[in-house]
This record gives structure tokens, C-alpha cells and sequence, in this order.
């Protein structure tokens, strides 16, 4: 493209709170949109980014590409150049801000979960509805050009009617009992625990993929019961520094359910962050009358598929993502030269722009985002009493119905 072409573009004001490895992530996305979705017609500028870090916002300025930086995300809020928001601030934080935001009338991309509990979530939904805005939240395997080829294969009947539904997201991110007790391990600042942290990725991808989860049985459990106080704080789940002393965890390591969709599907999910082995093996697979598929994010170039049922050497074909698989040709020339999670989230920030100079709401939504939540609240609950639990209907637009 020209420079004349470059300029034209509809220039749109970004502002990022939290700088950590997802705020870091979100700044490369939105600087990934002017060279990969050169058609948007909209140029993100990065205008300020919020970090209770010195570091971090010196990082911002000196190396991501902010023209400033500020201890204070409401000063982001509240600059008149920031036109959209990233929320990428730890999960505790997620509600205040996002009102806050909501307040400012400004757009906002959200990581999830949008707050500690679903009450949260649906407040936070509510609100951005009401003021009319365009939202995104970061469910991070949705629009990877696996997945989206498996959506258009069930959606069109491809797979037949669809029996059954399998997700798992098995981690090892917290399967040393020496790994810090930080706020994830908290019920008040994190919430639920795996529940919330992976199992609500398992939730989208089956509602996205499949259908609405009417109903849910869980089970759960905490496997390292108390985690050492950490004496310096590092960055994601690295960087940490402990003491000697150790605390309780409050949430739960494992959990599995069994789902009911609304249509008459019926699965399974299962989260952990504390096995020995797998390190992010995160999987569904789709069953129906006529075939079936699977992906995995280990391997999130290639889709397992399987149709028809008379075939002489029955089994799964692995199928490489290549340029017809949606949005992959932005990124890679042909099959065999992988993309990789950075693509994903520059996706994620093209249809959350796209969305913000549409008006129409593209990107997975804050309903979207709070009915993940509704789902997570069932497990917990189911997972405490035994019994199943409905999992109640949201309001608003929800993109998995799209």
C-alpha cells in the first residue's frame, strides 16, 4: 500500500491498562493490524498505555510504541486521543475498570474472565449494552483458522447432526506445589479457579462451535492445597520470587462436567493447571452422524477430520491450515509455515476495530463474555452441592449464535 493509502486510513486511538505479558500482547496485535488487515480502513495508534510498574511504562514508551505513559488507567480513560481500550489488567480489576470505561464511552477489549464471579459479568455486559458500545473479549482460540474452518464444517451440515461434544484444557502452569500463592489462588481477587482461568475457554469454544450449554454436572477438586507467600512479584505465571512461609489456595486445581446443550447435544469439559505432562494440550472434538473433528492448540495448525462412515481406511485426515482457511493467507504464505498465538490476538484486535468503525458487533461480545461466566458459575456451584445446575440465558447479542 501507498503511503497515501496508509494515511488515509481512519486513524484510531488505543489505549492499553496493564502492561503485563497480555497487555504486551495486545500492544504487538494492534500494531499487527496496519501490516496484516491493510483493508480495515483503520490505522490503530498507540496513544497511552496504564502500569503500576516504572518499568513497564518506561518499556511503553521506549519500546512498544505508546506516546506516553501513566501510573493511573484513568487517565487513559479520560485522554480525549484514546478512542478504544484494552483491559488487560489481573481479573480483580477487570470490573471496576471496565465500568469505568463504560463511563468514558469507550470501546473496550476485555480479557476474560470480565470479573471474579458471573454478577460481575453480567453487570459489566449490561452496562456496555445500555451506553451502546462495541466490546470485544479475549477468547483466544476462537478465531484461529482451525477453528473457524470447524465452524463452517458443522454449521453446514458437514458432520451431520451433531451427537456430542468433547473439551478438555489440561496445563501445568501451576503443577509445582512451590509456584507462588498469588491472586489467582484467591477466591476473592481470582474467583473460581481453573474453572474460570480455562475451563470458560472450553465453554466458548463449544457454544461457538456447537450451541448454547443449557445445563451442567461438575465435580472439582484442589490437589496442592497451600502454595508459598511470594516475596516478589514476577510477570504471568513466571518471574516469582517466595518465601518460606505458605498460604492456602481457595480454588480449585481440576474440575469436569458434564454439559447439555440446548438442542439435544450433550459433552463433556475438563480444565487442570496442575498435570505433569501435558503443558497446554487444550482440545475439542465434535461428533456427529456423519463424521467428525478435532483440534488441538498444540497443534493449532491442523484440524483432524473425518467424513462419511464407508470409507475403505476409515480414520482422521489431518488437514494443514493453509490460505483458504479463514484470515490464514494474512500471515503465511502456504500450508507448513505455522501461525502462532500472536496471530490469533491480531485477529482478535482486527474485528474488535472492525466492530468499533462498523458499529456492528463482530468480535466475540461482552454477552459472549458473561455467558461464559454463567456457565463457570454452574460448575462452581454444581461442583460444591453434586447436582446439576442450568445455566441461565443472558441478554444482549451473543456472536456464537451468529
Amino acid at each position: 500500500m501507498s503511503d497515501a493509502g496508509i494515511s488515509s486510513r481512519a486513524r484510531v486511538g488505543v489505549g492499553v491498562i496493564g502492561l503485563g505479558w497480555m497487555g504486551r500482547v495486545h500492544a504487538r496485535a494492534y500494531r499487527g493490524v496496519t501490516e496484516y488487515f491493510p483493508d480495515l480502513g483503520v490505522g490503530p495508534r498507540l496513544v497511552s498505555a496504564a502500569d503500576g510498574e516504572v518499568t513497564a511504562r518506561l518499556a511503553a514508551v521506549g519500546v512498544m510504541g505508546f506516546q506516553r505513559a501513566t501510573p493511573d488507567y484513568r487517565e487513559v480513560l479520560a485522554d480525549p486521543d484514546v478512542d478504544v481500550v484494552s483491559i488487560c489488567a489481573p481479573n480483580f480489576l477487570h470490573h471496576e475498570m471496565a465500568l469505568a470505561a463504560v463511563a468514558a464511552g469507550k470501546a473496550f477489549w476485555i480479557e476474560k474472565p470480565m470479573g471474579v464471579c458471573a454478577a460481575e459479568s453480567r453487570e459489566i455486559a449490561l452496562a456496555a449494552q445500555r451506553a451502546g458500545l462495541v466490546t470485544a473479549v479475549g477468547f483466544n482460540y476462537r478465531h484461529t483458522p482451525a477453528v473457524e474452518r470447524a465452524r463452517t464444517l458443522i454449521r453446514s451440515g458437514r458432520l451431520g447432526r451433531i451427537t456430542n461434544v468433547r473439551a478438555w484444557l489440561i496445563a501445568d502452569y501451576a503443577s509445582s506445589p512451590e509456584g507462588p500463592l498469588t491472586w489467582r489462588y484467591e477466591r476473592a481477587r481470582g474467583g473460581s479457579g481453573v474453572i474460570g482461568d480455562l475451563l470458560s475457554h472450553g465453554a466458548d469454544l463449544v457454544q461457538y462451535l456447537v450451541g448454547r450449554i443449557a445445563a451442567v454436572s461438575a465435580v472439582s477438586r484442589t490437589f496442592i492445597p497451600e502454595r508459598p507467600i511470594p516475596t516478589r512479584a514476577g510477570v504471568g505465571h513466571t518471574g516469582w520470587e517466595v518465601s518460606d512461609r505458605k498460604g492456602p489456595v481457595e480454588n480449585e486445581d481440576w474440575a469436569a462436567a458434564l454439559i447439555r446443550l440446548d438442542d439435544g447435544v450433550v459433552g463433556t469439559l475438563e480444565a487442570s493447571r496442575v498435570s505433569v505432562g501435558p503443558r497446554a494440550e487444550y482440545v475439542i472434538e465434535v461428533y456427529g452422524t456423519e463424521g467428525s473433528l478435532r483440534w488441538n492448540f498444540e497443534h493449532l495448525n491442523d484440524l483432524e477430520v473425518c467424513l462419511g462412515r464407508d470409507q475403505e481406511l476409515q480414520g482422521y485426515t489431518r488437514v494443514m491450515a493453509g490460505p483458504d482457511f479463514p484470515e490464514f493467507h494474512r500471515f503465511q504464505p502456504g500450508a507448513g509455515v505455522p501461525t502462532g498465538f500472536d496471530d490469533m490476538k491480531t485477529i482478535q484486535a482486527a474485528l474488535f476495530l472492525r466492530s468499533y468503525a462498523t458499529g456492528e458487533q463482530l468480535a466475540p461480545s461482552v454477552a459472549d463474555g458473561w455467558a461464559a461466566a454463567e456457565v463457570d458459575e454452574a460448575a462452581v456451584a454444581s461442583g460444591a452441592d453434586g447436582r446439576w445446575h442450568d445455566v441461565p440465558r443472558v441478554d444482549g447479542l451473543t456472536t456464537y449464535d451468529s
